[in-house]
């Protein structure tokens, strides 16, 4: 057993069969794939490039923001902040590309992610210096940076064709595939690779794991557990920061009584959906992936398939929490027949 998964047993020497029921990640590519199937059957459209682009242009906010999620999740906290984050980052972001459009996309990511990177330095001192219970902390800092978003803007929203034609762009046009593959999903993906670079390989990274799984030990050990978990915090917030960019490519006008809104919720629904366990010390960045993988296409179904506004909440948080109690039991299950 490694530090890297505390719930997957080492399956070198076990039979094939064993080694595929110990993926921890099976259960939700089976919900996955039976939402795509039947979605499909009911409405043969939902197989068409335009609802495959729909769903990858979908998932790339929810995908960066769910990578520094789960390392706070992993660190035994949660942070509720994160969509407040991506509202003031990307309001900010908006402001300082209409206003200064010479500094270019890479400016107004630099800008965006040194937001989300202040933004998430509090919340870090808060819960790692101050002791503040990680759900206290971020609920306070939730409806701070809320009220911000409005302060920093006068209430006044800003439209894309007042910002850089660059920055659109990143949802329009990208390397390969244009049409169906925009530069957003890139970003998303090499975001995804990253989290998994730094928390398989590096110390630190490897250390988020080992305090969520046991502080008490982590300490004896001399793992410095508040700077992991103060880590945690700054890293998702420098996530949300450059979700708040991408939100200002991704959507018409950054309005500040929308930008941002509810992905606190689906952040946390994709991480535990993925599979982190919300006790702490396990969780895994291809899980996560398949998380906001699996809010994106349920999202892009439910459009397609025509069901009323109205309806769509109810049924999308129904879904979840079926997601997560069938993800639950069939892991469970698997493991017992794997054994």
């Amino acid at each position: 057993m490694t530090i890297l998964d505390h719930r997957a047993p080492n399956t070198a020497a076990q039979p094939p069969i064993r080694r595929v029921l110990a993926v921890r990640e099976l259960p939700i590519l089976l919900i996955l794939a039976a939402i795509i199937i039947a979605t499909g059957i009911a409405q043969p459209r939902f197989f068409s490039a335009s609802s495959l682009r729909s769903i990858l242009l979908w998932i790339p906010l929810l995908t960066v923001v769910a990578m520094g999620q789960m390392m706070v999740i992993i660190t035994r906290g949660i942070d509720v902040s994160v969509g407040s984050m991506i509202g003031l980052s990307g309001m900010i972001v908006a402001m300082a590309l209409r206003d200064y459009p010479g500094i270019g996309v890479a400016g107004g990511a630099v800008v965006g992610m040194g937001v989300g990177a202040a933004l998430g330095t509090f919340n870090g001192l808060l819960v790692a210096a101050l002791d503040i219970p990680p759900i206290v902390a971020t609920l306070g800092t939730l409806g701070m940076y809320r009220g911000l978003v409005f302060i920093v803007s006068g209430g006044r929203q800003v439209y894309a064709y007042e910002l850089p034609d660059s920055l659109q762009r990143l949802s329009i046009s990208g390397p390969f595939a244009q049409q169906v593959v925009p530069w957003v999903v890139i970003v998303a993906v090499v975001a995804a690779v990253a989290t998994y670079a730094f928390l398989g390989f590096a110390r630190t990274g490897r250390n988020i794991y080992a305090v969520g799984g046991n502080p008490p030990a982590a300490a004896l050990r001399g793992l410095p557990v508040r700077r992991v978990a103060f880590l945690a915090y700054l890293l998702t917030g420098t996530a949300a920061g450059l979700a708040g960019v991408l939100y200002c490519s991704r959507f018409p006008s950054v309005n500040p009584a929308e930008v941002g809104v509810g992905y606190e919720l689906l952040v946390i629904a994709a991480v535990v959906i993925g599979g982190t366990s919300v006790f702490g010390g396990s969780g895994s960045v291809v899980g996560v992936f398949l998380g906001c993988l699996l809010l994106g296409t349920i999202n892009v179904a439910l459009s397609v398939l025509h069901i009323p506004d109205a309806w769509q909440k109810t049924i999308y948080g129904l879904i979840i929490l079926i997601a997560v109690i069938v993800d639950d039991l069939v892991w469970r299950r698997l493991q017992h027949f794997g054994r």
